[in-house]
């Protein structure tokens, strides 16, 4: 056998496999080959969406199920033994994986990134792979764990039997927490960006606790009903009638998969609490409050839990003049486990004073990275009033007829102490031009405004904008705040993929956090976001990727400037897109491109893409009237208009970078052919000329976006010419009528010509590329000019039929302006 004419699979199944199991390891339970662990990230130019390739591990060996020591990178045997050790340490650092090993099927490479060993790396034989034991003794001594540690780290993941697995960094999570709480620590922070599923991964980690024994009684604390709820009958489901929610109010929920369910209660209306249960979901605001009749967390004893779960913890729950505080205090001898999407509450970093440093981070850029969260663009625009400021003439009266206070007024002041209509009806004119202009008006919006009263100014000049819609169906257009019992009816329906309305909603911090707005495409900021905290919150109402409906990016609209956080070192995901329209053009931005200044990419994913898309709540906070406070100021006739012009793109890098998807085109095509011989040499000779374009396509340039976005019905050949290389291009007809005039067919006979004729005619009106498929002769008007097999004999056979379509193609192709 020559071992070297194997291709690398074949490596794979008659070496590196019988290595690894004759080592012991268990082909079914702990051998995973060619293992998927990202999506591909989603790369956005103007209608063009696609995906990069993901990265994919060729083998990942399991202790246990999700309790992964090793990785093998494997190459074919034209490569040293080592040739994929760089490689697997850099899907291993992802991965969390202490072991590497590459392999030709010659022997091994193996990489121990746990630093125990005598020589960091070393070459080994095939017959002397590491066993399950040999790897996982070395795991437990560099971990640290104890024999009663190791019985709780190996405790067993929650599997429903559908093959729903967690993803990588899920695993990473839910592991490192396993090991922090076997090595005796009681306070960890984890902290999963918006969309990442942290509440899956909380049950995992609860699941592992309980079912083993470690942690009995279990409490999970968030500040919202609709995370409680959906929590009890999604992600916690599998706990059944072990677990019930702390409020004396039952429930009917519905479910992810259309069904319904009544909640468990853990109380009876005199609320009093039944002790029975073992794993409990609550509102802080249900087992507190001032007064001590509201503590209700009293009625449990400080050692009844083992085990307390706070969600969204960055809200407070552990800052130290919060009123929630005390309930963790309470049960200080319990672990306790703090999940959120922003570590840093404040400058103080109060939960992470509390908690200490997360023991597991997975940001928003990482989730981008891997293609789980959708990427962005961000539409800045500038009102003349927020940019220059607001002063009233001299003895100038408000809408009561009162005289307005002397003073500037600016965008800290707009909505919040004086109110500026016009100013509110261009905010939604541009809003609705962005959805015109979009080509769909049906997209979920989220318009967030200064307080409750703004929303509902907000909502009144969105439906005078989009009265026709409104017309169809009066929930287009709704308002969703605190004090609005009609709006949050409408909540379930807005976030639901499947139901159609509302579309927008406008609100002012309800919908910041806590709701999965999967569907969500265009979010508007009409407000200050003055916390950076709030701001991710935020930006994480669209990060969720919907394939169903299509939805792989979405949009920021910041009319306050907002969207300065993102020059800020805390801030963790750039936006693939900054735009700032001009006063009196278009509201939506043009094709963005992911090139640094240097024209190379900035992830390593664009030479391989696939195109998947060618074209019980907390109060909102008010500022209406109230004791010692004044009511908002009035004006009317102030015009507003747009200013500013300037437009930037932020690759992932944080480059500003100014390419249009025409030039991003040219210098992928610049990549892909050195010059214009190399193409046209590369066109020549390609037997099917499909195949090239295909080949362009797979790495994310469909020509046919690229010709829609330019207005120009083009071959792909001269689409190329044009583009990369600056050539007049000619049309299909122009082409058809040089090849007519070269009078290209007479060495054939009368049926043999009649059959080039009619090709070079269907490729003028249709741009068929592969003439030489034999079936072109079975379609109109070919078929009418004889048989299949009577026009290839026209030619002498098949031979003599697709030399003499070669040669027409070389001749439709010969000009080149």
């Amino acid at each position: 056998m020559d071992k070297k004419a194997l291709s690398e699979r074949d490596i794979c199944t008659k070496f590196i496999t019988p290595a690894v199991k004759a080592a012991g390891w268990d082909e079914l339970t702990q051998i995973r080959e060619e293992v998927s662990f990202t999506k591909g990230r989603i790369v956005v130019r103007g209608k063009l969406v696609s995906r990069g390739k993901g990265k994919r591990a060729d083998y990942i060996l399991y202790y246990k199920p999700n309790i992964p020591l090793a990785l093998i990178e494997a190459k074919d045997n034209k490569q040293p033994v080592g040739g994929g050790i760089q490689q697997g340490l850099g899907y291993a650092e992802a991965l969390d994986i202490p072991f590497v090993f590459s392999s030709n099927g010659d022997g091994f490479v193996f990489h121990d990134r746990t630093g125990n060993s005598e020589a960091r790396e070393t070459t080994i034989g095939l017959d002397a792979f590491p066993s399950p034991e040999e790897l996982w003794a070395r795991y437990a001594t560099w971990k640290g764990l104890t024999v009663e540690g190791q019985q709780l780290v190996l405790e067993d993941y929650y599997d429903d039997g559908s093959g729903k697995q967690p993803r990588y960094y899920q695993v990473n999570a839910i592991n490192a927490v396993m090991e922090a709480v076997a090595k005796g620590q009681d306070r960890l922070l984890l902290v999963m960006a918006t969309g990442t599923g942290k509440t899956y991964t909380a049950f995992q980690i609860i699941w592992r606790l309980w079912r083993g024994g470690h942690k009995k009684r279990i409490l999970f604390l968030a500040d919202r009903n609709v995370l409680v709820d959906q929590t009890m009958v999604n992600d916690f489901r599998p706990f059944g009638p072990a677990m019930a929610k702390l409020s004396a109010n039952a429930k009917t929920i519905e479910r992810e998969d259309g069904s319904s369910i009544d909640l468990t209660i853990a109380m009876d209306k005199k609320r009093r609490v039944d002790t029975a249960y073992e794993i409990y979901l609550g509102l802080y605001q249900a087992i507190t409050g001032p007064e001590e009749r509201q503590k209700l967390f009293k009625e449990f004893s400080p050692g009844f839990f083992d085990l307390i779960v706070i969600d969204e913890c960055h809200r407070g729950s552990a800052a130290e003049d919060s009123a929630w505080r005390e309930i963790l205090e309470h049960f200080s001898g319990a672990t306790q486990i703090g999940l959120t999407a922003t570590p840093k509450e404040t400058k103080y970093s109060s939960n992470i004073h509390y908690f200490g440093e997360p023991v597991y981070s997975y940001t928003l850029k990482q989730g981008i990275r891997d293609g789980f969260l959708a990427p962005y663009k961000v539409i800045k625009v500038h009102i003349d009033r927020d940019v220059e400021g607001y002063r009233p003439e001299k003895g100038q009266l408000d809408r009561d007829g009162n005289e307005i206070e002397d003073r500037i007024y600016n965008t800290k002041d707009f909505d919040r102490n004086l109110v500026l209509d016009d100013r509110t009806k261009l905010v939604a004119k541009k809003v609705t031009q962005f959805l015109n202009e979009s080509g769909d008006r049906y997209q979920k919006t989220i318009v967030f405004c200064v307080d409750q009263e703004h929303a509902a100014r907000m909502r009144q000049a969105l439906i005078n904008e989009n009265a026709y819609l409104v017309d169809e169906n009066s929930r287009y257009v709704m308002r969703i705040t605190g004090n609005d019992p009609e709006g949050q009816a409408q909540l379930g329906n807005f976030i639901d993929p499947e139901s159609r309305y509302p579309v927008l909603v406008t609100t002012s911090r309800l919908l910041s956090t806590g709701v999965d707005a999967q569907t969500c495409r265009l979010i508007v900021l009409d407000r200050e976001v003055g916390s950076m905290t709030e701001f991710k919150q935020i930006v994480g109402r669209g990060t969720r990727v919907h394939e169903d409906t299509r939805k792989f990016y979405f949009t920021l609209m910041d009319f306050r400037g907002a969207t300065n956080h993102f020059a800020d070192p805390d801030f963790d995901g750039e936006p693939v897109q900054i735009f700032e329209p001009d006063p009196d053009g278009p509201i939506t931005p043009p094709d963005p491109d992911p090139m640094d200044e240097d024209g190379e990419s900035d992830d390593d994913t664009h030479g391989d893409e696939t195109i998947i898309d060618g074209g019980g709540d907390q109060p909102d906070i008010t500022f209406l009237d109230g004791p010692g406070k004044k009511g908002k100021v009035y004006v009317d006739g102030v015009s507003a208009v747009i200013i500013g012009e300037r437009v930037e793109y932020l690759d992932e890098s944080g480059k500003l970078v100014t390419e249009s998807l025409r030039d991003f085109t040219k210098r992928a095509l610049r990549k892909h052919f050195a010059s214009l011989d190399d193409f046209l040499q590369r066109w020549t000779s390609a037997d099917r000329k499909q195949a090239l374009v295909d080949e362009l396509a797979a790495e994310g340039l469909d020509l046919a976006v690229i010709t829609s976005e330019l207005g120009k019905d083009l071959d792909p050949f001269d689409l190329i010419c044009h583009v990369a290389f600056d050539r007049k291009p000619l049309t299909r007809q122009e082409r058809a009528a040089n090849v007519q005039k070269r009078d290209v067919f007479a060495k054939y006979g009368e049926q043999a010509r009649a059959v080039l004729s009619a090709l070079l005619d269907k490729y003028a009106d249709e741009g068929v590329l592969n003439l030489d498929d034999a079936n072109v002769l079975r379609i109109p008007p070919l078929n009418t000019l004889g048989t299949p097999l009577q026009l290839i004999k026209a030619f002498g056979g098949k031979a003599g039929f697709e030399e003499a379509v070669h040669a027409l193609q070389n001749e439709i192709y010969q000009d080149v302006a």
